[in-house]
């Protein structure tokens, strides 16, 4: 069995027990320790990899997210807060999941499970299909043209009939395919589903207010049988 390197980093010591024991009831995480604060955490990955990172935000000295952006390499992270207002500047440093204090064993699993999904294609197993899907880009052909579009540059795309209006930062495509044909292309982790006829990518997202999310100026419908889930996949 792989074992991945953990790191906890709270300055509570009964939320730090607490993943502590969380931990201990999954074999293949190794938590080499538990700190609490930024400073002693820096010091802990001069002397491990750190394979996941339990991080919370409002500390002393330095903040979570401030800590995460002094960091020469990432870990998976998944933060640990009782504060929601910060999980879209989580998710903006590629945060793995953002979990609000107190959470359950169950929850704890779910983040740890999509933190091990990120890790495996790092492991020494030869994959093609999931090295295809490591690409940041995607081609599509319309009218006559061929289309290289990086999940960058992507803000949203819209069904439209047998069409799909796709939306970048200097253009907008409309090429003869299928809603559904175009969201396979997409990786889920980054773009997300929001109603039947919207997709959003969730680092554009500006922010989210009642059952709209803006992308920018652009006001996109949460439609309701997709609101639950895209808050979930949002930590929330």
């Amino acid at each position: 069995m792989n074992r991945f390197n953990c790191l906890i980093v709270d300055d509570e010591p009964i939320a730090r027990e607490i993943i502590q024991t969380y931990c201990n009831h999954l074999p293949e995480l190794n938590v080499v320790a538990s700190c609490e604060n930024a400073i002693e955490a820096k010091t802990e990955f001069q002397k491990h990899q750190i394979d996941i990172l339990f991080l919370d935000i409002n500390m002393p000295v330095l903040s979570g997210i401030s800590f995460l952006k002094t960091l020469r390499y990432k870990s998976q992270v998944i933060f640990t807060t009782a504060y929601k207002e910060y999980a879209l500047d989580a998710f903006d440093l590629s945060a793995v999941d953002y979990l609000l204090k107190p959470f359950s064993l169950e929850r704890f699993i779910v983040a740890v499970d999509k933190a091990l999904e990120r890790l495996q294609p790092q492991l020494p197993v030869v994959n093609e299909k999931a090295d295809s899907k490591s690409e940041d880009y995607l081609f599509i052909k319309t009218e006559g043209k061929i289309y290289k579009i990086l999940h960058s540059d992507l803000l949203y795309a819209e069904a439209s009939g047998n069409y799909t209006k796709i939306v970048m930062t200097q253009q907008t495509i409309l090429p003869g395919m299928t809603f559904s044909s175009f969201e396979e292309l997409l990786p889920k982790a980054v773009f997300l589903r929001i109603h039947r006829s919207f997709i959003v990518n969730k680092s554009k997202i500006t922010h989210i207010e009642g059952n709209r999310v803006f992308i920018d100026k652009t006001e996109i419908p949460i439609g309701s049988n997709y609101r639950d889930g895209f808050l979930r996949s949002l930590g929330l």
